[in-house]
């Protein structure tokens, strides 16, 4: 595999949250750019929460800096440091990508929900009129609701210890998508075609599940957002009860064309991210 060159010429992209041990984004898109001969590369910088007001305006001011992926705890907050956001990270009220334009307005895009939906089309769950529950309603998860919402999905079940945040997302999908039945404050998963943890929940050993794995149904479809562990202890107890399941990188895998075609750059296929990345590197788990 090539090595990815960095010189003065390199633009970067930033990647911005926190903790950072368990971001994998470097570790797809930087083999991809080394293999590619593309002179970017993609740095973990630690943001903590209350730190992005003072971070992101003057590093997004750098001439070489492309932009920013946006993750945890800054999907939300980071809107209203934006000039313009897509229809989707309006209705999602979260971004994930942050670019400048040549007249330096920064503009923003949310790619999570378009990735996890494409994710679970392509293991072959129809989503048109399918009735569905996300557990969490902060950037990701509103971003799933908002693409399952997109995609057809006839009823939709949101569930946030932050109840505000779950209302507001509601008012926001109810309004877009008025035909949808939205419920809110329910996390039972019983009887519907998908379940989605969308916390940080399984990030760290001995986190509780984000629900009562006990009343999952075998025909049930669970995805996960978190990546630290392939398979997290929700997505284990679920593969015990007879579900299919999607991992949190599958959502990630999905969603990296658009971000690389969002910044202008060359686009690879899912296929093509996952034959090069190095998830399986010591990096991988290192704090």
């Amino acid at each position: 595999m090539a090595d990815l060159r960095i010189d003065g010429h390199t633009r970067v992209i930033a990647h911005l949250g926190h903790p950072t041990h368990s971001f994998k984004a470097p570790l797809i898109y930087n083999p991809w750019f080394a293999a590619s001969g593309t002179r970017a590369v993609v740095v973990p910088l630690d943001c903590p929460a209350g730190a992005l007001d003072a971070l992101l305006p003057p590093l997004m001011a750098a001439p070489n800096v492309l932009g920013a992926l946006i993750t945890m705890p800054h999907k939300v907050g980071v809107v209203r440091l934006l000039d313009e956001v897509s229809r989707t990270a309006r209705v999602a009220g979260a971004c994930n990508a942050v670019k400048r334009l040549p007249d330096g307005r920064l503009v923003g895009d949310m790619f999570d929900g378009e990735g996890f939906v494409r994710g679970v089309q392509r293991k072959g769950l129809a989503l048109a009129g399918a009735s569905a529950l996300v557990v969490g309603s902060g950037g990701v998860g509103s971003a799933i609701a908002a693409s399952l919402a997109a995609a057809g999905v006839a009823q939709l079940r949101l569930f946030d210890l932050n109840d505000d945040a779950t209302q507001a997302l509601s008012a926001r999908l109810r309004e877009a998508h008025p035909a949808l039945r939205v419920q809110v404050g329910d996390r039972d998963p019983a009887g519907l075609d998908l379940v989605v943890n969308a916390t940080p929940l399984g990030m760290e050993p001995g986190d509780a599940l984000p629900l009562d794995v006990n009343r999952l149904d075998a025909r049930t479809f669970v995805g996960e957002v978190v990546m630290r562990e392939r398979i997290t202890a929700f997505l284990a107890a679920a593969q015990a009860r007879g579900c299919r399941v999607q991992v949190g990188t599958d959502m990630l895998f999905e969603q990296i064309p658009a971000y690389l075609e969002f910044f202008g750059l060359p686009v690879a296929t899912p296929e093509r991210l996952r034959e090069l990345a190095r998830l399986d590197t010591p990096q991988e788990n290192t704090p």
